[in-house]
C-alpha cells in the first residue's frame, strides 16, 4: 500500500518511461504534464502531453473488507482507498511530417510492451534526482499490481472531454488508465472482536424465549423422520409452565401438541400420537402458554405467550403395502400395470406425488420415475398406473412434495441378499 504521493508517483513513472522510449523514435521530443489548454504556450514544438484528467474508485477493491487481506497474506490496520487514474495523452508536432501520429505509435508500442509498472521501474524513478520531491513516496512497496490499459474512447467521448474539461481545440489524443492505486489512511482503523456466540439471555428483550436448534429422529441424525418416529427437539429454554409443540403444514390447521420427556434443552414428540400429518416440509414451533384467569370461579385458561421461531423438518412418507391391482397391457417386452399402494400419512389432494421404480437386480437394472396425476381428495390408498415397464421385480419409493419414502435393508446375515435394499418391492410380470 502507499501514501499520499502515490498518484504523483504514477504520473512521474509514466512521464519518465515515455521520455526514455519515445525519444528513440522521434528526436527532440519532450513529455510534459501540463493542462491541455496550455499546449503551445512555452512548450516545445514536438512533444506528448500526459494529463491526469479524471480519477475514479476501483469497483473491485472498493469494499473495505475485501482490502483487509491481499497478496502475501498481509492484513493492514489502516483504511484504504483504491483508485483508477485516467490519463489523456495529446500529441503535437510537425503535421507535414506526421510527427503526432508517429508519437502516438511510439506510445502504443511502449505501453504494449510495458503493461504494468514494476517495482524496479517505480524505484528507478524515485532515485532520479529530477523527481526529488517524491523521495518520500512508498509506491514501490504496494502489493497490488499497477496495470496500464488503453481506454476505448469514441470520437464523441473525446470531443466531450476536450470541450467540457479543456475548452480548447482538439488535438490528436488517446486515453490510458492505470489501476489500481491503493492509498492508506494515516489514522488506524478500528476492528471489533468477533462475536463468539449469541446467547438468548441477560438483557435480551425476551430472555426466556424458547429456541429450537435442531430437529431429528430419536434413533439418530441419519435416520429418516417417518410417521412412526419419535421426534427429538433440541434447543434452549424449551421448558415452560405450559409447553406445547405447534406443528403445521400449509394445507392443515396448526396443531398444539403436548411434548414428552420435557427438559430445558430437549423435548420429545411421538408422531404416532399426532392426529393429522402430511409428508413433506413441516413447520415446528415450541410455544410457552401462560395462565389467564377471567373470573374467580372459572379455571385458568391458556393464552399465547412466548414462542420460538418456526423450524423446518422433512417428514418422509411410508409405503405400508403395495400390490399389483391389474395388468393392463402386455406386448412381451413391456407392460402396463395398475399398482395399489397403502401409505402413511395420507396424501393430500394438492400434494405432488411421484413413484420411483428401481429393478431389483445387479445386471444393468432398469429404473422408472412416474408422475402421479392429482387426486380428488386426501387418501392413504393410491392407485397408480405405470406404462412401458419391463417385466421384473422392482424396489418401490414414493416421493411426496419432495420427501422420499425409505427402503428397508435385508438384515439377515444368512440371506444371499444380506445388506441389500429389500423392501418394499413388487414383481410386475
Amino acid at each position: 500500500m502507499s501514501n499520499h504521493l502515490a498518484i504523483a508517483t504514477v504520473t512521474a513513472v509514466l512521464q519518465r518511461t515515455l521520455q526514455a522510449s519515445v525519444q528513440r523514435h522521434v528526436e527532440s521530443v519532450r513529455i510534459s504534464t501540463i493542462a491541455p489548454h496550455r499546449i503551445g504556450q512555452g512548450t516545445p514544438e514536438t512533444g506528448i502531453n500526459l494529463f491526469l484528467y479524471h480519477v475514479s474508485r476501483n469497483n473491485a477493491l472498493k469494499n473495505p473488507d475485501a482490502l483487509a487481506q491481499r497478496a502475501r497474506n498481509k492484513r493492514t490496520p489502516w483504511r484504504q482507498a483504491a483508485l483508477e487514474l485516467h490519463y489523456m495523452l495529446s500529441f503535437y508536432g510537425n503535421e507535414a511530417e506526421l510527427e503526432p501520429q508517429r508519437l502516438m505509435g511510439s506510445v502504443v508500442r511502449t505501453f504494449n510492451d510495458r503493461t504494468t509498472l514494476s517495482t524496479q521501474l517505480i524505484q528507478d524513478t524515485l532515485n532520479d534526482s529530477t523527481f526529488s520531491y517524491l523521495d518520500q513516496s512508498d509506491l514501490s512497496q504496494q502489493v497490488q499490481e499497477l496495470q496500464i490499459t488503453p481506454e476505448d474512447l469514441s470520437l464523441d467521448d473525446l470531443s466531450k472531454v476536450w470541450s467540457v474539461f479543456f475548452q480548447t481545440p482538439y488535438t490528436l489524443s488517446m486515453g490510458y488508465k492505470v489501476m489500481a492505486v491503493v492509498i492508506n489512511g494515516e489514522d488506524p482503523a478500528e476492528r471489533a472482536l468477533y462475536v463468539r456466540e449469541r446467547p438468548i439471555q441477560g438483557i435480551a428483550p425476551f430472555p426466556s424465549r424458547p429456541q429450537v436448534d435442531r430437529i431429528l429422529a430419536q434413533d439418530g441424525p441419519y435416520h429418516p423422520i417417518l410417521p412412526t418416529t419419535c421426534l427429538q427437539i433440541q434447543g434452549h429454554h424449551l421448558k415452560g409452565p405450559h409447553t406445547r409443540i405447534r406443528l403445521g403444514y400449509p394445507d392443515l390447521v396448526p396443531q398444539d401438541l403436548v411434548p414428552q420427556d420435557l427438559t430445558d434443552d430437549v423435548l420429545s414428540l411421538p408422531l404416532a400420537t399426532v392426529p393429522t400429518l402430511r409428508a413433506g416440509i413441516q413447520s415446528l414451533q415450541v410455544v410457552h402458554h401462560r395462565d389467564t384467569l377471567h373470573h374467580a370461579t372459572e379455571p385458568a385458561a391458556l393464552s399465547l405467550g412466548l414462542s420460538s421461531s418456526p423450524a423446518p423438518f422433512t417428514l418422509c412418507p411410508l409405503v405400508q403395502a403395495i400390490q399389483v391391482e391389474d395388468i393392463l397391457d402386455h406386448d412381451g417386452d413391456t407392460c402396463a400395470a395398475c399398482l395399489a399402494l397403502t401409505v402413511s400419512p395420507p396424501v393430500g389432494a394438492r400434494q405432488g406425488v411421484m413413484l420411483s421404480l428401481y429393478e431389483w437386480s445387479t445386471q444393468e437394472p432398469a429404473s422408472y420415475l412416474v408422475d402421479v396425476p392429482p387426486r380428488d381428495q386426501d387418501s392413504d390408498h393410491l392407485l397408480i398406473t405405470v406404462r412401458g415397464i419391463q417385466p421384473g421385480t422392482y424396489l418401490v419409493r414414493l416421493i411426496v412434495d419432495g420427501a422420499e419414502s425409505p427402503l428397508d435393508i435385508d438384515s439377515d446375515p444368512s440371506s444371499p441378499t444380506y445388506q441389500w435394499y429389500a423392501q418394499p418391492r413388487i414383481a410386475i410380470a
